[in-house]
């Protein structure tokens, strides 16, 4: 039992990267949707995406919103202006990028919900804030005061689907800056005509003269009647590691101690498009663990959080941002972790690798590409993975192909460093045996980091893993991280459900009706309270239970409550 409990996970860890990530995961998400008549309008449109934006730069406002469409949707002033105005670029021609922002407490989101999503969604594509993928235009255009035709079309949703609506706006974006309103109206008619994004179905998604088909996390053109994609899409939220790591592959392991550690990180970048794509690969690096604390791909000085994340009078939260104005040199002096990056130059055939520099050499101005930090590594590099990406750069191998690498090697080391919590973990389980019918479930033991400790001397990660280092004090600091917490949480919770749905199939294979033959009537209505209350609260949260022993159980409480006395089945509401 023990076994079965810990398997699901650990069978999760084991799957290659583009199962487990890539997948829009299994369960019944969005069926409801698809029933839907005409009367719920916009519903299909905002399960993917909250709205579209139109910003542009107005000579007497600055940067202010020309449109949101649907029109019913309304941003708050935090989300607006506080916001969407404040991620515009100055650089010129066509630039994308991302931003992540919190959703303003309180806002309605019946249209989208997200705790069934959450359920069914792996836990790195769960959805709680909101993203930006932005299509920034800016071109000399005489026609207009200032000299610049300056506009950014901004798709806002709660789906962490990078790569698809960052290719969705490749298509759409070009033709919206010419025809401007009717086209954007016309886009999101389609969307709302697109099925919903049930997880595990190919789903075909029409817009602009193609289809896109996406299965599995994997987009693709195929079958008879689809229209020629201008785009093949292998996936619907992952990057292109190797691209966003080229200037530091000898550093991987640190970033991935750093990620995985929850430590604060500024990622000063030379552009909106390199800051959010490396802040985004960084939080990636880690999985298949959520990484929980907060990240912004592209961080502004007009950003409502600003002074939340610059103030001095306290410790840096754990936080990673990503920012390209050079001011935050000297906001951010007393971050104890800076990746400043610029662009890619060749040494030779090979991306020119940056150097891990001392905190004190940061300067205002004119501060050299490199990683300002004064942490020391726990485990060891990969030598072999840096000659085997460096050696794939000489022959050309092509940058899917040395993402792919280095996707699997990031994979494998974080399953064998999160493998040995999960088997400890699942030991804390109780056993099927303890579980009766006639008493609350037992309960999961308290995780002890000593017991922990003391397992891996026979379990722990050099089962899976050929890096040398420091493997228990990694844990150690681990212990004390918003990602330790978060995995620790869910995992209880996942238990706790367990144990529920275990418990609701042990009542219902026991003799409930030769229990009441002896009982009071007051102990039976106390029984048919308890039973109703786990009924309820098993729908609610949708527990994962044996077929038939929810309604074998309603059926219970309707018969057992008939053969009580008239007066009784009025007050527990038969009748």
């Amino acid at each position: 039992f023990e076994q079965r409990i810990g398997s699901g996970y650990l069978d999760q860890l084991s799957r290659p990267s583009n199962a487990s990530e890539g997948a829009l995961s299994p369960g019944p998400t969005w069926t409801h949707l698809d029933s839907c008549d005409s009367r719920c309008r916009w519903l299909r449109f905002s399960s993917w995406l909250e709205c579209v934006c139109v910003v542009t730069f107005d000579l007497e406002l600055g940067q202010a919103i020309e449109l949101v469409y649907p029109q019913d949707v309304k941003l708050t002033e935090k989300e607006g202006r506080g916001h969407m105005v404040c991620y515009f670029p100055g650089c010129l021609g066509d630039t994308q990028f991302s931003f992540r922002l919190r959703q303003s407490v309180g806002r309605r989101t019946s249209r989208f919900t997200e705790d069934v999503y959450n359920r069914d969604a792996p836990v790195t594509l769960e959805v709680s804030h909101f993203f930006g993928y932005v299509y920034f235009r800016q071109v000399k255009d005489v026609s207009v005061k200032r000299g610049y035709f300056q506009k950014s079309l901004v798709l806002v949703s709660r789906l962490p689907y990078t790569h698809l609506f960052h290719s969705l706006l490749q298509i759409i974006a070009p033709e919206f800056f010419e025809k401007l309103e009717p086209c954007l109206e016309a886009v999101c008619n389609e969307i709302d005509q697109w099925p919903s994004p049930i997880p595990g179905l190919t789903l075909n998604l029409p817009v602009m003269g193609v289809v896109l088909q996406v299965r599995s996390g994997s987009v693709n053109n195929k079958g008879k009647n689809l229209l020629p994609a201008p785009t093949l899409l292998p996936t619907i939220h992952e990057l292109d590691l190797f691209r966003c790591f080229q200037s530091v592959l000898i550093h991987l392991q640190m970033l991935w101690e750093l990620m995985l550690l929850g430590e604060p990180v500024v990622v000063m970048a030379p552009s909106p498009n390199v800051s959010s794509e490396t802040v985004l690969a960084l939080v990636s690096s880690i999985s298949p663990l959520k990484f929980c604390c907060d990240f912004r791909p592209y961080f502004t000085i007009h950003d409502s959080e600003f002074r939340e994340y610059t103030t001095r009078t306290q410790a840096p939260a754990s936080v990673i941002l990503g920012v390209t104005n050079p001011f935050f040199i000297k906001t951010f002096q007393t971050w104890p972790h800076i990746i400043r990056l610029g662009e890619t130059k060749m040494a030779g055939d090979l991306p020119k690798q940056v150097k891990v520099k001392k905190l004190s050499k940061l300067k205002t101005l004119d501060t050299k590409p490199g990683i300002y930090t004064a942490y020391k590594t726990f485990l060891h590099k990969d030598k072999i993975l840096i000659k085997r990406l460096l050696k794939g750069i000489q022959r050309k191998r092509p940058s899917e192909v040395q993402s792919a690498i280095l996707r699997r090697h990031l994979l494998e080391l974080t399953q064998s460093f999160i493998i040995p919590l999960e088997r400890y973990m699942a030991s804390q389980m109780p056993l099927q045996r303890s579980v009766t019918p006639w008493k609350t479930p037992p309960q999961i033991r308290p995780f002890s980091q000593d017991e922990f400790m003391s397992t891996l001397d026979h379990t722990g990660p050099q089962l899976t893993s050929v890096l040398k280092g420091d493997w228990m004090g990694l844990y150690r600091k681990f212990f004390r991280s918003p990602n330790f917490d978060g995995w620790y949480r869910h995992r209880h919770k996942e238990m706790t459900q367990k144990l529920e749905s275990l418990h609701l199939e042990v009542i219902c294979n026991a003799d409930l009706l030769g229990w009441t033959k002896d009982k009071s009537e007051v102990e039976i209505v106390d029984l048919i309270l308890k039973l109703r209350e786990k009924l309820i609260k098993a729908r609610r949260q949708q527990l994962q239970v044996k077929d038939g022993v929810l309604d074998k159980l309603e059926a219970f409480i309707t018969s057992i409550i008939s053969s009580l006395p008239e007066d009784l089945q009025t007050v527990l509401g038969t009748h």
